[in-house]
Parts: C-alpha cells; structure tokens; sequence
C-alpha cells in the first residue's frame, strides 16, 4: 500500500511540472504573436547596405514561375528561349516567411522568381558623402593597403573604396548645355534595363542598380531585370534575394549554368517585356537624363541601336573621368574593339555638338536596342563563347542586316575600368574561338586579313572548324550585306591592307635576330619603335604598300616616321597624298629599307650604350646610341641593315 502511495504522489507531481510546461509554452506563443503583430505594422524595414545584414521578407511579392513555362511570343515567329535547355534557367529561391521558422534549403524543387509588389519597401538608406560628384577617394595606405591588394585581386577593382561610397552618388554634370534644354515626349517606349553579372562586387552591384532607379523617371522604367549568370560569392546568394524583393520593379534571374555575356544578355530579354531593352554592364553608374535621348532615338527607327557616351571610373580611386566629345566605337583587323575621337569637325550649328554620330561598332557597356528588332536580327549569338568581342559580331550584323549603330551624346553613363579580367576564362582560346566565328560568317574574303594578324587563330582554325551553319543561315535569311558593303558604307576610314607577298609580315632583322617592334600601351598616337624579339602571334605585324608607306598595327593606322635620327611611329594621312617623309623603298636584293627622302637606310640597334652602328665605325664618326631602336643611318652592307618580312600566315582560303 506505502509503494501504491508513492507511486501516486509521484504521477501527481509530473502532471503538475507538464501543465506548468503546457502554460509556460503557451504565454510564449502568446508574447511572440504580440512581437510579430507588432512588427507588420507599416514600419517597413529599409534595405541592408551591407551584405550581412538579413531582412525579412514579405511572402505575398512571389510568383512561382517554372523553368518550363513559356516565355511570352514576342510575335515574330522566333521562340525567346530556342537556344536555351530548361536545366540552364533557375529562378530566384523562396525567402523565408517573417512569421514562421527558417526551412533549411533545398537542391531541387520549387523556385521563385522576385515580382514587383505593392508594399515593397521604397524607404533610401542615409547617403555616405565620400566620392560625391565623381571625386577621388584616398584611403590610409597603412590601414587598408593589404586590403585594397586583396580586394583588385579578387574583383579586378579597389572595392575597399567602393564599399566607403554611397549607393546613391550623383555624378557631376558633363553634358553640353544644350542637352538641358532638350524636351522628351512622355509616349516614349518603356525599357527593360537588363543586368547581367557573374561574381560582381556588392556595392557596385547595388550601385548599379540603384542609380538605374534614381535617374530614370517612371513612367519609362518598365523593370529592371537582373540575370545572375552562375555567380558563387555568397553574397549574390540569398541575402541578395532578399535585397531585392525590396526594390519596387527589379526581378532576379539565375542561371544554373555559366552562359557568358551573350546567352545571360538573351536569357534576361526572353524575360523581358519593356520595348526597348537596354543592356547594361553591372559596373555603372548613371546621369540624370540618360535613358530618354536613347529611347527617342530608338522610337525614331526601331532598328536603330544606340549607346550613351560612356564615362570612366578609375578603377583604384573611383574617380569619374569625362569621355570628351565627339566619340564613336570601332575595330581594327585583329577584331578588338575600341572607343576613338571622331575625326569629322563639328559644324557652325551649334545643335551639331548634340547631334548623334553614326557608329561602325558599339561597346557592351551599355546598348539600347528595340526588344522586336533585337529578336528578329538573331539575338547574340548562341555560339560565342563566355566572354570577348560578341559586340563586334552584333555590330556587323545589325549594320549588315539593316540596322544601324550611333552614339547619342545627350546620354552619358560611366563604366568602372578593370585592372584586369577578374574570373580566369576556362579555356585560353577562348577569344580567339569567339573571334574566328565572326571572321568565318561576316568577313567574306576578307578574313584573311585578320588571320595574318592572329596567328594563334589560323592554327586553331586549321584544326578545329566553327559550327556556323545557323548563323550563315540567319544571314540569308535576313538578306544581310557583304563585308565589302560595311567597309566601303559604314567603317571606309579602315584601311584595308594590301599584304603583298614578301612585302608584309613580322620585319625580321638579319643583324640581331629581332623584329621591328612597337610596345603595347604606348598609344594610338604613335611613338618611338624598338627591336624586341619576333613575338610569331601577328601582334608584329606590318607591311610595305604601293604607295611607300610602312603601316604597322592592327587598323594600319600608324606609319613608320622620322624623328631627328630616330624612326618613330606617326598616325598616317587619311585623303591626302602621302608625305616624303612616310615614303620607303625596299631593296629585296641587300634587305636594306631605305628612306627616300634622306636616303639612309633603316638599322637595328639593340643593345644600349654600345655604339655598334657600322656607319659610325666605317666612317670614324661618333654616334651615340644610348637606347635600343631603329635609326637612320648611311647604307652599308651591315647585317643590321638587312631585312626581310616574315609572312607567317597565308590562309588556304584567301
């Protein structure tokens, strides 16, 4: 009976300690449904500036959109997804639901992609002044020099300055007067800003984004649509889903397969439902009034393809460096890509200092294209490779295929350089692959020329043919012109070289074993030549024409001049006959390239300080020769004089 008694006391005291329990658990229901009530008040939390911080996010600004489900027909018969697999495309996963607890995330199942809501948060976090108005930011190299080495490393940039600069700087005013004036009609078309990026950097990121929406008034702001292309920073992962779903029109695609700058561009305008869709590098940053001068010229021609004035970042210091005016994008034979001043003079109008200037070729930094028109003349194309000259393959096609390209200068955009590409490309041939395509389907005959100057490229050629068959199909269908149409009617201020047998190629010196040389860097404007040893890639490139002048570089633009003793570069005349003092004479028999106009014949010198100039020697005359180079000296029969063209590619398809 006393066992019974305990046992009973025993049962009686546990039932009292769960009830206490059951109460306890209760009340701190009661006090979180309190604290939650409380927190969906209207007090919206405002975005976090710094990737670590985590906001809540509102559950109703979510779609579950499939990677199945079709992109809307843009009604002319091209599918905006044909070249795109259903594995490459992943929507932005769900963000937790403020009220209930954290799930863990999954590898497969549902997605959800960001949609614009009605309560997204629209507050701006306070602004921070340094680099206000474009200007240079000084850190204390003591403090944060391992940082900063640490930071260009990793984005090709010195994001410890970004991370000290507002989201929101403005840029200082750069434009002419004029375009302050300029009145916009409110029936523009709407845009699709398309922002693509792989391992982007938060703050420029952001800042990209942000001055998107602080510059562009609304009622021209269709969406932004922001395309994550593989990206593996962890901050480009869900905390920047939740930033986003903060943004009122901003949408987030991610790609579960690295696509490159092309495919990510055509994913995000498949998706895309503005008219005009703008192509924007996620490194910007914008002016006031940049959108409406390119959507006017767009609705003026909807297969015109325009891009703003595009402004520098200084990559170490973020400081904004104004492009001066006029400006237009062009190629040289080697296919790379470059902005130069244009040459045409401005007129006595004075509106002809805003006047759009027609364009051979246009950067990727920023593009805006009607989103019909870029669907029907092929997209980008599928083939390129990652990364690298797919701006060149558009800017042939869409002059080709009846459209055309300018430069709108009441529109200004900066880009922030790189110190260097900031993700190693998979493949070292890469450029060259991407390059070959555009030789084989848009250069006709003439992608012979550029062979000779990429060497690297006719090999890989001889080896490896480009799938092309789709792209030369679109061609025909399209009815596009010959490359010899874009020479002569869009680009007629490239020189198109002549390559003469045995009067083109590497120049060889028979005395040093070198090649004539120019160092990379030095600029378009010519300088001082050099004797280095023979690269073999085509970067050595030169060739003797029938008019007597040495042209040397990938455009042929610079011409083989005379400085005092020296032979330098100069930029070659244009319309106007040749100088005598651009002229040569090869002699085949002795090698000696002989300047007509002094008569002395070109030497090699390539060690310093050791005056070995056989003129000098011969003739008991002291001539110093305190740096490597080539000189005009008296003609001798010195191995240094004697030369010979090294024509290291002759394509089977020339």
């Amino acid at each position: 009976m006393r066992l019974r008694g305990r046992v009973r006391a025993i049962r009686r005291r546990m039932l009292c300690l769960w009830l206490l329990l059951l109460a306890l658990a209760l009340a701190a229901i009661g006090l979180l449904d309190l604290i939650y009530w409380d927190q969906d008040q209207p007090k919206a939390p405002s975005p976090p500036r710094h990737p670590l911080q985590r906001i809540p996010s509102p559950p109703d600004l979510e779609v579950i959109v499939d990677s199945r489900d079709p992109a809307p027909v843009l009604g002319i018969g091209l599918s905006p997804l044909n070249s795109l697999r259903e594995d490459q495309l992943l929507f932005v996963p769900l963000t937790q639901d403020s009220k209930n607890p954290p799930v863990p995330p999954q590898r497969k199942g549902s997605y959800k992609m960001l949609l614009p809501g009605a309560n997204k948060d629209t507050t701006v976090p306070a602004s921070i002044t340094r680099g206000d108005m474009g200007k240079t930011v000084m850190l204390k190299l003591s403090l944060d020099s391992d940082k900063e080495l640490s930071t260009v490393q990793k984005y090709g940039f010195n994001e410890v300055v970004s991370e000290r600069i507002s989201l929101h700087r403005t840029m200082p005013e750069a434009r002419h007067p004029a375009c302050l004036g300029e009145q916009y009609s409110e029936s523009l078309p709407s845009a699709s800003v398309v922002i693509c990026f792989h391992d982007e950097a938060w703050s420029t990121l952001l800042r990209t984004i942000h001055s998107v929406l602080d510059t562009v008034p609304k009622q021209y702001l269709h969406e932004v649509m922001l395309v994550d292309d593989l990206s593996q920073h962890g901050h480009l992962k869900t905390v920047l889903s939740e930033y986003v779903s903060h943004l009122d029109g901003v949408r987030l695609i991610r790609s579960t397969k690295r696509l490159g700058v092309g495919s990510c561009r055509s994913v995000g305008a498949a998706r895309a439902s503005g008219e005009v869709l703008v192509f924007m590098d996620s490194h910007c940053e914008c002016h006031r009034g940049w959108l409406e001068p390119l959507l006017e010229r767009v609705a003026q021609d909807r297969t015109r393809v325009v891009s703003p004035i595009m402004d520098v970042i200084d990559w170490q210091t973020f400081q904004y460096n104004a492009t001066r005016w006029p400006v237009r994008g062009v190629f040289d034979w080697r296919l790379d890509f470059h902005w130069e001043s244009n040459p045409q003079p401005q007129g006595k109008d004075p509106d002809s200092a805003i006047q759009p200037v027609r364009s051979p070729a246009l950067g990727g930094g920023v593009l805006a294209i009607d989103r019909h028109f870029f669907q029907s003349v092929g997209a980008y194309d599928p083939g390129m490779l990652l990364w690298g000259a797919e701006q060149i393959e558009l800017s042939i096609r869409v002059w080709s295929c009846g459209g055309s390209m300018e430069v709108v200068p009441c529109s200004r955009v900066a880009h922030l350089g790189h110190h260097h590409l900031p993700y190693p490309l998979p493949d070292e041939e890469l450029l060259q692959k991407n390059k070959i395509r555009i030789a084989d389907t848009w250069m006709d005959a003439y992608r012979k020329i550029y062979y000779r100057r990429d060497t690297l490229a006719h090999f890989i050629r001889q080896s490896e043919i480009p799938d092309i068959a789709e792209r030369v199909k679109l061609k025909k269908t399209l009815g596009c012109r010959s490359f010899n149409w874009f020479l002569t009617t869009v680009y007629p201020e490239l020189y198109i070289p002549q390559d003469r047998p045995a009067l083109s190629g590497e120049l060889y010196n028979v005395g040093t074993g070198y090649c004539a040389d120019y160092p990379r860097g030095q600029g378009l404007q010519g300088g001082a030549m050099n004797i280095t040893p023979c690269s073999g890639t085509g970067n050595q490139h030169c060739e003797l024409n029938s008019m007597g002048e040495v042209r040397w570089g990938p455009a042929g633009a610079l011409c083989f001049d005379i400085e005092g003793e020296r032979v330098a570069l100069t930029p070659c005349p244009t319309r106007q006959p040749t100088d005598n003092n651009l002229q040569w004479r090869f002699i085949k028999l002795s090698g000696q390239l002989v300047h007509l106009h002094s008569q002395l014949c070109l030497e090699a010198v390539k060690e310093r300080g050791t005056p070995e100039s056989n003129g000098g020697k011969e003739r008991g005359i002291n001539i110093p020769t305190t740096e490597s180079g080539l000189f005009l000296r008296p003609c001798s029969h010195h191995p240094r004089q004697q030369w010979h063209f090294e024509q290291l590619v002759a394509p089977k398809s020339a």
